[in-house]
């Protein structure tokens, strides 16, 4: 990428995105303009992997369920998981607590107040950084998005990928450079907002855009094609079948504790295959369970497929419901026996959240 050395061009774009934000930006969200670095650092976390539609409700909630750090760090695991439930990407919701729990003991529940210790922060990356660095503490830190990326590609006419380590860097290198080091948050937030709201992924409002005269995407045709990745996403196919096991009003549930997808979240117990089983088999699989061999069961019903669609994975799967003649010892895990009306206490991954909401929490099966 051919460095950007033209510090007027750089004035230009920083002068016209700061004149847009004052005159045209009507984007509302509830923590603009905050500047408790706790509620900062709680809409950061809530939005990464996360739409701004989806994410609104989520930080009104925690807002209101824990309005200091303090109690974020002094409520249980369980409580903060099914607040957080169908968020996805659950690990950030675990440094969320650790991070909390760090400040509340550690440092008496005082934020950082520079780049480095924020930055330090289990949990918190570059971009997350920068923003609670710029918006709460006024720091010279330019924020690296999405929607930054995709911006100054379009306007400065860059073609260098994104996701490739000299693109990292020179992207990040020319959103310090054209950063208001005066008013690094307001500036931010503009950046941010002109992205989501003008230069769009796709149907940008180029013909209305401030910057249609000096756009280089725009006065060469390319604004569809930029920015540029290079790398293209495998995505690991899972098969996964719920075994919704009943005795006597109560149901089988556990924890998962392995580091994977949904660490932390409650399922029922689960057989995983290599790839999609038809149902003789798959009865044929679940009957050799040694903790069901013991029990004797009954097979009441098979689900319709659902699936799930994450970053790098589909999961796709069944709920087989069970109807067990006595109650096992164990799985060989930490099996819990709930009754039926308690599984909405639990927090749960959405692929079996939408098998809940279908089933109305799991009909009895007597």
């Amino acid at each position: 990428m051919k460095k950007n050395n033209h510090i007027s061009e750089n004035k230009i774009f920083q002068k016209g995105l700061l004149d847009w934000n004052k005159r045209y930006n009507v984007r509302q969200m509830p923590w603009k303009g905050e500047k408790d670095p706790y509620k900062i650092w709680l809409s950061e976390i809530i939005l990464q992997q996360t739409r701004v539609e989806q994410g609104l409700s989520y930080y009104s909630n925690f807002v209101t369920a824990f309005p200091d750090i303090h109690k974020l760090a002094g409520a249980s695991d369980e409580k903060v998981f099914k607040l957080w439930e169908g968020l996805g990407y659950y690990s950030r919701c675990r440094n969320l607590l650790f991070t909390a729990r760090y400040i509340s003991a550690e440092r008496k529940g005082k934020f950082p107040d520079t780049y480095d210790d924020i930055r330090s922060l289990k949990g918190i990356g570059p971009y997350t950084a920068a923003a609670i660095s710029s918006f709460a503490f006024n720091l010279p830190y330019a924020v690296v998005d999405g929607n930054v990326y995709r911006v100054l590609a379009r306007y400065f006419g860059l073609s260098t990928p994104t996701d490739s380590n000299a693109g990292k860097k020179a992207f990040n290198e020319l959103a310090n450079a054209v950063l208001d080091k005066k008013n690094p948050g307001i500036y931010n937030q503009a950046i941010m907002d002109f992205g989501a709201v003008v230069c769009k992924p796709a149907a940008p409002l180029c013909v209305s855009c401030v910057f249609r005269k000096t756009c280089l995407a725009f006065n060469t045709g390319r604004v569809l094609q930029l920015p540029v990745k290079e790398k293209k996403t495998s995505i690991r196919k899972r098969w996964m079948y719920y075994l919704v096991a009943e005795y006597r009003g109560q149901v089988a549930i556990q924890q998962r504790t392995q580091k994977d997808i949904w660490q932390g979240l409650f399922e029922f117990p689960l057989v995983e295959t290599g790839a999609a089983t038809e149902r003789d088999d798959l009865i044929s699989l679940i009957s050799s369970l040694p903790w069901l061999r013991q029990t004797g069961f009954e097979v009441y019903s098979v689900s319709a497929l659902y699936k799930q669609q994450l970053s790098h994975q589909l999961i796709a799967g069944q709920f087989v419901h069970l109807k067990l003649k006595k109650k096992p010892i164990s799985n060989g895990t930490l099996m819990q026996w709930v009754k039926k009306d308690e599984l909405k206490k639990f927090a749960w991954p959405r692929f079996i959240n939408q098998y809940l909401e279908n089933n109305g929490a799991v009909q009895s099966l007597i």
